[in-house]
């Protein structure tokens, strides 16, 4: 047998010392916060009442001008009409398999679930402060994160006072949870 497809070593205590991500959750839900999923409901609504239908008016007049070969007005509206198909499609698919998920009912909980928002010391002691949020609508500007990411995935469950273990592409740094919260349940976030 081939040196390349046997182990280095036989001690199961090998295999520990080796660093890795955490596993991705199970299952495939697309967790989502409430106004997340209002958000893009709000923007399939005007895709389809709006954008959609005023698209379908410019490639009529377009269509209606002659020459579709040299027709600037036509090609774009057919290209971007295709597009707005398309996201639409994706939209509904996106809806159709999303997990609503109220982060207010963890209020007073110093646990990380889904829609926390934590802060946390790096292994230089600089606080960073992140908060959880579905794939389809964090925005790392607003300093949100996936809950499918690496950081997420590393808090994920953990508690104030923690320590733990992020794994980054080219180093581990220790990190330490100072703070969890979550919404209260009488907050309206728009």
């Amino acid at each position: 047998m081939s040196k390349a497809f046997t182990k280095e070593s036989d001690n199961p205590d090998d295999e520990d010392d080796e660093i890795r991500l955490p596993p991705l959750p199970a299952g495939g839900k697309n967790y989502i916060t409430p106004q997340g999923f209002a958000a893009l409901r709000h923007e399939l609504k005007d895709l389809i009442d709006l954008e959609r239908p005023k698209m379908v008016e410019v490639v009529h007049w377009a269509a209606s001008n002659g020459d579709r070969s040299e027709n600037g007005d036509y090609h774009y509206g057919k290209k971007r009409l295709r597009e707005i198909d398309r996201r639409i499609r994706f939209l509904i698919k996106r809806l159709e398999m999303a997990e609503v998920a109220d982060p207010s009912l963890h209020f007073g909980n110093t646990r990380i679930f889904f829609g926390a928002t934590v802060t946390y010391a790096d292994g230089q002691g600089e606080l960073r402060t992140v908060k959880i949020m579905g794939i389809d609508e964090a925005d790392s500007a607003r300093g949100e994160v996936s809950w499918v990411s690496p950081i997420a995935r590393t808090l994920l469950k953990a508690e104030e006072g923690d320590v733990l273990k992020l794994v980054m592409p080219d180093r581990v740094d220790e990190i330490e949870v100072i703070k969890v919260s979550y919404p209260s349940p009488t907050a309206k976030v728009c």
